[in-house]
């Protein structure tokens, strides 16, 4: 099993620029919003938290076809089905190694995409706290949803449209942790329902996948 995990950051950040590109994604998404909004400091502070969340959500997605679709290619795959590691673990490993490489460094950049956006500084602890609990029910749910689409040709957009509504609570709580200290209420309650969440998905999602690799590997 680390073995397999340190193979997916390897390959992450060797092929095709998967690791970049998510990056890039974010700071685009990020720096258009002023444009498209207005340069006003009031109106940016009080959107700040949600964008930043939805972008880290929607940078989240360029990288998901990636966590199942390249192994079931090249045969990998069905390989690890056949090894002694039970698909529960191959998924997780996987999860784990999507959010190393895309949650983390996400959570990291943030804070100063937070400050073009002129989020208060109240709001930085808790951007940055909500994004590295919340980001791995982000990695374990769209590896589920990898999952269930590998073998799809084109199977982008029905990734897509599976795994956004199943975002939403995430989206929710995390932008809510950020918008109830920026306003000095108290923030834990979001916070911790974000915590509930991602529990809930790296102790369910493994299973889940497993049963969907079965299916789509007969």
């Amino acid at each position: 099993m680390k073995s397999l995990f340190l193979r997916d950051i390897k390959l992450a950040f060797r092929s095709g620029g998967g690791f970049g590109l998510t990056l890039a994604f974010f700071l685009i998404v990020i720096l258009f919003v002023p444009l498209g909004v207005g340069a006003d400091n009031a109106i940016l502070a009080r959107i700040a938290p949600g964008i930043l969340w939805i972008g880290a959500i929607l940078s989240c997605l360029l990288s998901l076809d990636r966590i199942f679709q390249l192994d079931f290619e090249d045969g990998t795959l069905e390989a690890l089905a056949t090894s002694p590691l039970p698909l529960e673990s191959i998924a997780a490993s996987k999860a784990a190694a999507h959010w190393i490489t895309t949650g983390l460094p996400l959570t990291i950049i943030a804070p100063l995409l937070a400050y073009l956006l002129q989020l208060p500084y109240a709001g930085y602890f808790w951007l940055i706290s909500s994004l590295l609990i919340g980001t791995p029910a982000l990695s374990f749910i769209g590896t589920f949803a990898a999952a269930v689409t590998v073998g799809v040709k084109r199977g982008g957009l029905l990734l897509s449209l599976l795994v956004l509504p199943l975002y939403i609570p995430t989206l929710i709580f995390g932008a809510q942790t950020v918008i109830r200290a920026t306003i000095s209420l108290n923030p834990m309650p979001a916070l911790l329902l974000t915590v509930g969440i991602s529990l809930f998905s790296i102790a369910l999602m493994p299973f889940a996948c497993a049963l969907a690799l079965k299916v789509n590997l007969k």
